[in-house]
């Protein structure tokens, strides 16, 4: 079988934000999430469900954390997350967060209140 992969787009321009991202769903994998991982390359992220903060501990790179309701509709936004000591709120009104490279969300532009729409791409 595949692994299905997800190109993350805004709504309300259109924009890419991630064109290759992964989704973190069991709890194997939401509890590693990018712990000791490479650094991501330019449009991959990792999306975690159901989660409402994260920790940097273990991590590598620095990221970006945008954090979604559950009509994919931005909550949160957390640029530049440090290795081992950026930390999250925790956000009661939140059921994902798509984690970027770092810079992303600058880079397209998302801002709190945009809707992400999650299209799947078979690989």
């Amino acid at each position: 079988m595949a692994a299905t992969l997800l190109k993350v787009l805004n709504n309300r321009d259109q924009s890419l934000v991630g064109a290759r991202v992964r989704r973190a769903d069991t709890f194997w994998a939401r509890f590693r999430g990018l712990m000791l991982a490479p650094e991501l390359a330019e449009d991959e992220g990792l999306l975690i469900s159901p989660c409402n903060s994260i920790h940097m501990m273990f991590m590598r790179f620095p990221i970006d954390a945008i954090f979604l309701d559950s009509g994919n509709c931005i909550r949160a936004l957390y640029e530049k997350l440090r290795p081992w000591t950026g930390l999250s709120g925790w956000h009661r009104d939140v059921s994902s967060v798509l984690e970027l490279k770092s810079g992303t969300i600058q880079k397209s532009g998302v801002r709190v209140n945009d809707t992400l729409r999650m299209e799947p791409i078979e690989c």
